[in-house]
């Protein structure tokens, strides 16, 4: 049974899905031809013309044609194999390569919050080498139950989950909670993490040492392993402590933000943020809430100097909405200036943002919660000095705006194929296998997943726009009825007035008449 397994998989290559048949049956021909062109060349005792027209002409035909059937087949194969990547369950398939998915690209993502879960979620499918920075404690809190007096960032568990193979099976287990009941629960993961950090005696060794024992892909580390608070400066000379209590300031007072820093101002990096951050090829950095999530991972002590100095493009995803307490009014020139004025300009190389279309009626609930659209004023944000790059990026996620995923992940993919093109690197495995999946996308129907190739949308319309079409469209009709009711009620209401005008006119004529 085993053996005609075998003979079947490898008679499953030859399929007319896989196109591998025409290349080889060209590759039998090109030989046949150049066999034909050396067999002439024994036989023939005279050579004239003719003849050495014939004996070049299929000479040079076999052998262009040996040359084109083996590159077809070549880039046959990874196209095959892009498709069999995400079949984990067909690890012993003839066509599965896992050593170049591992040889990926390096990338570091900085951030944190759903929009750093938003861009790992996306990028483990292109490679292993992935690593996320992300905040090391949440300053001082009080477990009773645990014999520790610090609580672990929540997005270190966010990142574990989010690289995680089974994300739903993660998600359960890193929120299962022991004391439901209790006001002060605690979960798996924060007795997972306070244990494992009392086995290691260090947080950045904990949380490295659990990317292994969790097997998921790439690895999770914080900033820093010191205990810091984030403090903010505002407009006015104002200084609030502590994270929680810059949104209320903000709020209670009409205040902008002027910079964010640490205290202490000496807590220092871990080593292996630094040494991620000097071997990447991509450097991620959000998206995420401006001052509380992203820019404090990048003040910390040797993060800033190692985004200085490292090779890598780094690449700014903006937020697609502001946030209320932090970043309200914002437009994309101004996250760009916070950025700049914390990390120094020229550091960072691109900026992806949304093309903003996104339904109305989720709009309008996020203003109502304080929150609006980010303006896209792109001529100031132009000034900053940073290249601006407009992509699809807006999704619907359990009713909430949400970053795309697999966008996110094409449009950073993207600029890493830019980036090998202009190293000359067009003929490695990593670029071959980076451009041929990003030519598929895997779609579910009912009879299970399959790929096709991607193909570009003609009507200049955004997927966004495409998904939602008919909503949005409904949407646009109902406001223009309402508009005319208002316009119809305006006249009515004009002509109305007229008319009772007209009667009093009438009536006073009568009573000077009589």
């Amino acid at each position: 049974m085993e053996s005609k397994g075998k003979i079947i998989k490898f008679f499953s290559w030859f399929s007319s899905e896989h196109k591998i048949k025409r290349w080889l049956i060209l590759a039998i021909l090109s030989v046949v031809s150049i066999c034909y062109a050396i067999s002439i060349i024994i036989t023939t005792d005279t050579v004239d013309f003719k003849t050495i027209f014939k004996i070049v002409l299929f000479f040079v035909l076999g052998f262009a044609g040996v040359v084109v059937s083996y590159i077809s087949m070549q880039k046959q194969t990874l196209e095959i194999m892009v498709r069999q990547t995400d079949k984990r369950d067909n690890v012993k398939s003839l066509i599965y390569n896992k050593k170049v998915y591992s040889q990926g690209p390096k990338i570091v993502v900085i951030g944190g919050g759903s929009g750093l879960n938003s861009v790992l979620r996306g990028l483990k499918k292109y490679t292993e080498n992935i690593t996320a920075v992300v905040t090391g404690y949440e300053g001082f809190s009080d477990i009773s139950d645990v014999d520790e007096k610090v609580s672990i960032s929540n997005d270190i568990k966010e990142s574990l989950i989010a690289l995680a193979k089974n994300e739903k099976e993660m998600e359960k287990l890193m929120n299962f909670n022991f004391s439901p009941k209790r006001s002060s629960s605690i979960s798996f993961c924060d007795m997972y993490l306070n244990a494992m950090q009392n086995i290691n005696y260090d947080l950045c060794e904990a949380v490295l040492k659990s990317s292994e024992v969790l097997g998921i892909t790439g690895k999770v580390i914080p900033a820093t392993s010191d205990n810091y608070e984030l403090c903010a400066d505002f407009e006015d000379g104002s200084t609030v402590r502590g994270k929680s209590q810059i949104p209320v300031f903000v709020s209670d007072h009409y205040q902008k933000i002027d910079r964010v820093f640490l205290s202490p101002s000496n807590i220092k990096a871990s080593s292996e943020a630094i040494s991620a951050i000097m071997e990447a090829d991509a450097i991620v950095i959000g998206p995420g809430s401006l001052y509380t999530k992203v820019i404090p991972n990048l003040l910390v002590k040797g993060i800033t100097k190692a985004l200085k100095e490292t090779k890598a493009f780094k690449v700014y995803i903006s937020n697609i909405m502001t946030e209320p307490g932090g970043t309200y009014g914002y437009a994309l020139s101004d996250h760009l200036k916070a950025l700049n004025r914390h990390l120094g300009e020229a550091t960072i190389n691109y900026c992806i943002y949304d093309t903003g279309e996104v339904m109305p009626e989720y709009i309008r609930k996020y203003n109502q919660a304080g929150s609006e659209l980010v303006e896209q004023d792109i001529q100031k944000a132009k000034l900053e000095g940073i290249n601006l790059m407009k992509r699809d990026l807006a999704t619907i996620e359990n009713k909430r705006i949400r970053h795309n995923s697999d966008a996110l992940a094409d449009a950073i993919i993207n600029l890493v194929c830019e980036d090998l093109k202009f190293k000359d690197k067009q003929n490695d495995p990593e670029y071959l296998f980076l451009e041929q999946k990003l030519k598929y996308k895997k779609l579910k129907n009912d009879n299970g997943e399959r790929w096709v190739r991607r193909k570009p949308n003609k009507d200049g319309k955004t997927k966004f726009y495409a998904k939602y079409e008919d909503r949005m469209e409904s949407i646009k009709e109902s406001e223009e009825k309402a508009k005319r009711m208002i316009e119809i009620t305006e006249k009515n209401d004009k002509m109305l007035q007229r008319v009772s005008g007209m009667r009093q006119v009438h009536k006073s004529k009568k009573t000077k008449e009589t």
